[in-house]
């Protein structure tokens, strides 16, 4: 049957390149991984002539598989495995197509995607605090209530933040801009927001960043008031939960941060996978 010229033009448009650059030798693989289920790397660019043992290297800073321990398959575009690879080849040698998918099987035991442990966060230890020792602890915002009260019992907050509001507006009117700084050294500065946030609580911060608020609470050697310490899921922060030579919490490098408590929402926002979508 004759293709109208509609038609055809839709063929073409469906069955031509997607308008990347691609030279002759360079072909677009996904790349699988045993101990990664929930991992799948799309289209990595790799050249028809590199050996498989180049190939395994380039990997390697994708899934943190060692060369030695990388026993790598070509499969097909349905899964259907074509060959082993074997290092003293060239990836040419085994002719992969856009769409084939390279499959790692890491053999090293002691592998740090072993057993789940960059997939399961069931597996990482979360962070916990009694009531008893939440209780114990001074510079919390519940030991600041309580202070507040026990000095006025029909202290609130809302009615400070109101009586601190309409002074900073007269001296906004007096000093010409000086009422955002002086609540910023406000030692009570953002105690509210503080209020709405516990430790082990998951949340966002701007930007989309998720993680678990570590601490709440003042931090000398920052700015008076109150900041949330939180551990993001991934390297977004600047820290890793030190200030000023002190430990607020346990964290890697570039994992923490201190945010004030008006820039972190709590509620359910679980670990995101980028990859959920593509498996």
């Amino acid at each position: 049957k004759k293709l109208t010229a509609e038609t055809s033009a839709i063929r073409q448009y469906v069955m031509g390149t997607d308008g990347r650059a691609q030279g002759e030798s360079t072909v677009l693989l996904h790349v699988s991984h045993s101990n990664l289920k929930k991992t799948f790397f799309q289209e990595l660019r790799l050249d028809m002539h590199m050996t498989i043992e180049r190939v395994k290297h380039k990997l390697e800073f994708h899934t943190g598989t060692s060369t030695m321990s990388n026993q790598l398959f070509l499969l097909d575009d349905t899964g259907k495995i074509i060959s082993e690879c074997e290092d003293g080849r060239k990836l040419g040698y085994y002719s992969p197509y856009d769409g084939c998918r390279l499959h790692i099987v890491d053999n090293d035991p002691n592998s740090a995607s072993a057993g789940g442990w960059l997939e399961d966060t069931s597996l990482v230890k979360k962070y916990e605090i009694s009531e008893e020792a939440y209780a114990a602890r001074e510079n919390t915002y519940r030991a600041f209530k309580a202070k507040k009260q026990a000095e006025d019992p029909e202290w609130s907050y809302k009615k400070d933040l109101e009586a601190r509001a309409a002074a900073g507006g007269k001296a906004h009117v007096a000093g010409g801009g000086g009422a955002a700084k002086a609540a910023e050294a406000d030692e009570e500065f953002q105690a509210e927001a503080a209020a709405r946030m516990k430790i082990g609580d998951r949340c966002e911060g701007a930007g989309g960043r998720r993680g678990q608020v570590m601490f709440v609470g003042k931090v000398p050697g920052l700015p008076a008031g109150w900041w949330a310490g939180v551990r993001f899921d991934e390297p977004f922060g600047k820290g890793n939960g030190c200030v000023g030579g002190v430990r607020y919490f346990e964290c890697e490098e570039k994992y923490g941060g201190f945010l004030r408590p008006e820039l972190v929402t709590v509620g359910d926002f679980p670990e995101e996978d980028p990859f959920a979508d593509e498996i």
